[in-house]
């Protein structure tokens, strides 16, 4: 048996940090989506487990998200399930895209299958969870109002496609890095009205969207890479009806209401990517 699944990113329309937690984590209230970008994991039944990207196999022991997530789901069995996986990056890598988290419970989704296991998607949010923040929202994908460290989930229903334009400048930023850069520098902690920026989005409303949104990280990230702000600016003089950077960075992503504009600022952008947004798959 062989099971090739898509794993899609995601993006924050908006990033609000609550306070620090006792663990050392921070509280959240974020609007996300899951996106047409993806990477392609391929899985089949092996006595072991192997994981090969973009054809290089990689270590025995290799601490993967994509080998975790499969470790994770025979400890919390008890068995020793194996599987042959394969898989193709093209989501960026330290972007605020959710790459990793996307792999990960893509791995848990597909596992579930192969190994029959049949466990429901709460219980798969919990073991995903352990691994990363936006596990659980991968998961989950379309629209959702994320709190907590992000396991806290509302899905919004009717989520829209809307034309996106993205570029991940510097080779990404480290996400401690920025949560540092943001308790050193003092930034403010914003409040958000998620559901009526859901609302403003659905409407195609993306100046009232942009006036109702706003990323915490933003500042401190542009302080430690300015690419990012130069970049936002670029996308604003291109005609995108909505920036912002998205999770802790560095991509930045404008949105448009016109299919045409998104496709010559993409051609305008070096390095861009053209894609839209998604609802659940």
């Amino acid at each position: 048996m062989k099971l090739t699944l898509h794993a899609h990113a995601k993006i924050n329309w908006s990033l609000s940090i609550c306070g620090e937690r006792p663990d050392g984590y921070h509280s959240l209230d974020m609007l996300m989506q899951s996106i047409e970008l993806c990477d392609v994991l391929s899985f089949e039944s092996a006595r072991f487990l192997t994981l090969t990207v973009d054809g290089q196999p990689l270590p025995t022991g290799n601490r993967n998200l994509v080998i975790r997530a499969a470790s994770a789901l025979n400890e919390a069995l008890g068995q020793h399930n194996g599987a042959r996986i394969t898989l193709k990056k093209s989501i960026p890598t330290r972007a605020g895209l959710g790459g990793g988290s996307a792999d990960c419970a893509t791995t848990l989704i597909a596992l579930n299958r192969l190994w029959n296991l049949r466990l429901p998607l709460r219980t798969l949010q919990q073991i995903g969870l352990k691994l990363g923040a936006d596990v659980p929202f991968c998961l989950q994908q379309g629209l959702a109002r994320a709190e907590g460290v992000g396991e806290i989930l509302t899905p919004i229903g009717d989520a829209p496609r809307i034309p996106l334009v993205m570029v991940t400048p510097g080779g990404g930023l480290s996400t401690p890095a920025v949560f540092k850069a943001w308790s050193d520098g003092g930034d403010p902690m914003t409040q958000i009205d998620n559901l009526a920026l859901a609302d403003a989005l659905k409407a195609g409303d993306f100046a009232r969207a942009q006036a109702l949104s706003h990323n915490d990280l933003e500042a401190p990230a542009v302080r430690l890479m300015p690419r990012i702000g130069e970049l936002m600016e670029h996308f604003r003089n291109l005609g995108a009806d909505f920036v912002r950077m998205t999770g802790s960075g560095s991509t930045v992503f404008a949105a448009f209401a016109n299919e045409e504009v998104a496709r010559r600022a993409a051609q305008l952008t070096p390095g861009a990517i053209l894609t839209h947004t998604a609802a659940p798959i």
